[in-house]
């Protein structure tokens, strides 16, 4: 089996994003999302730190210190970029103005509730930062994420045991074995990863997972 690289889960991410969408990449992983988009695209990329217009991350030794995201890792600008306040950039997000955002997640439930903000377990520490508005506000959720915790528990489950971000929320979920699909009837592989079965799919899930249709 060879699963899906963090690049590879982007690149893909990046092929589903429609052109003309206005997109925020969450915190973490699904920032790699910018670097594997068309340079040519007309996707406009949101920054929740007060950036609208951000292009890939710079070549090293070409950062600027005061252009960054909202996890603070440099990024450059693309023509026609603004810069205005984190209220203002709130504002976007709270207000449907957003066409879809890329999150990370905890867990991610059959209806699409999303969980990641906090585990509860030792030494946690709660980190919400704008996913709520962002999970509420934006009108498509793409998750971006491993498919098992590092001790093989499942994050796609039947239901979050985690405090909620938002409920029924998220549309799509990528992960390294494979894309799915979240529909009223659940969870629908979209593609898997090579050489993984459906039945090794749904061993590695929390909740039953359908056949791509």
């Amino acid at each position: 089996m060879r699963k899906f690289s963090s690049d590879d889960i982007a690149a893909r991410i990046a092929r589903d994003i429609p052109a003309g969408s206005t997109v925020n990449l969450g915190i973490g992983q699904p920032t790699r999302v910018a670097n594997h988009l068309p340079t040519d695209c007309d996707v406009i990329l949101h920054s929740e730190n007060g950036l609208l217009g951000m292009g890939p991350a710079p070549p090293k030794g070409e950062e600027d210190r005061d252009l960054i995201n909202a996890g603070k890792f440099p990024v450059t600008q693309v023509t026609g970029a603004s810069f205005f306040h984190s209220a203002d950039s709130f504002a976007m997000m709270r207000g449907g103005h957003l066409d879809v955002c890329v999150l990370g997640a905890f867990q991610v439930s059959e209806h699409g509730d999303l969980a990641n903000w906090f585990t509860g377990e030792p030494g946690a520490i709660p980190g919400v930062g704008g996913a709520m508005d962002l999970a509420i506000g934006a009108k498509r959720i793409f998750v971006m994420m491993d498919h098992v915790t590092r001790d093989g528990r499942p994050k796609l489950v039947a239901s979050c045991a985690y405090p909620l971000t938002a409920p029924r929320c998220v549309s799509r979920v990528y992960t390294d074995l494979a894309v799915i699909d979240v529909t009223p009837q659940g969870f629908r592989a979209r593609e898997l990863c090579e050489g993984l079965s459906l039945a090794d799919l749904q061993a590695a899930t929390g909740a039953p997972i359908a056949a791509p249709a």
